[in-house]
């Protein structure tokens, strides 16, 4: 699935299923809750937190879909390009890191 697709997938989703589109300061507070449980996975998994009960079923790879999911929902509600602002992005830190990381002794 392309990125644009994703969009219009969660944008049907939401006009069908979900109703409609929370706005989007709500979406960024669910986004930044999402983002809090995709990181206390990671503290458990790969960090030196142990599990609590209520985390041993949470999925890694659901609670990171959870994030995208939100994401693309806060980029059909503000007009974004995913797809667009994706190359933009990586064409910047093409041109602004081409030398950087190479050259930093901490990567070697």
């Amino acid at each position: 699935m392309t990125l644009a697709e994703a969009q219009k997938i969660v944008d049907n989703w939401i006009n069908t299923t979900g109703v409609r589109y929370y706005n989007e300061l709500t979406n960024m507070a669910i986004l930044t809750e999402e983002v809090g449980e995709v990181a206390r996975l990671m503290a458990r998994m790969y960090g030196e937190q142990s599990f609590k009960e209520s985390d041993k079923d949470h999925d890694l790879g659901d609670e990171m879909a959870d994030v995208l999911f939100v994401l693309i929902c806060l980029a059909n509600q503000t007009g974004i390009d995913l797809t667009t602002a994706l190359q933009k992005n990586l064409e910047k830190k093409t041109q602004r890191d081409a030398e950087r990381h190479a050259q930093n002794p901490k990567l070697k």
